[in-house]
């Protein structure tokens, strides 16, 4: 069991006092930078799933 509170410790002293958070400011331009790529990356998938839709349409409606 001393192993285990030994352990727990260890890890909060880790995460409060040598772990460097980022600031505010870097995590808002952070998630605003992963919103427009992700934005970004949503409109080629629909771009892409239109275009293999048109065409097995088309393909379809000659054969």
């Amino acid at each position: 069991m001393k192993k285990v509170i030994q352990y727990i410790k260890d890890s909060y002293n880790e995460l409060a006092h040598k772990v460097s958070w980022p600031t505010r400011a870097e995590l808002t331009s952070s998630a605003v930078i992963v919103m427009i790529a992700s934005f970004i990356m949503a409109i080629i998938v629909f771009g892409v799933d239109s275009l293999f839709e048109w065409g097995l349409k088309y393909f379809y409606g000659i054969v």
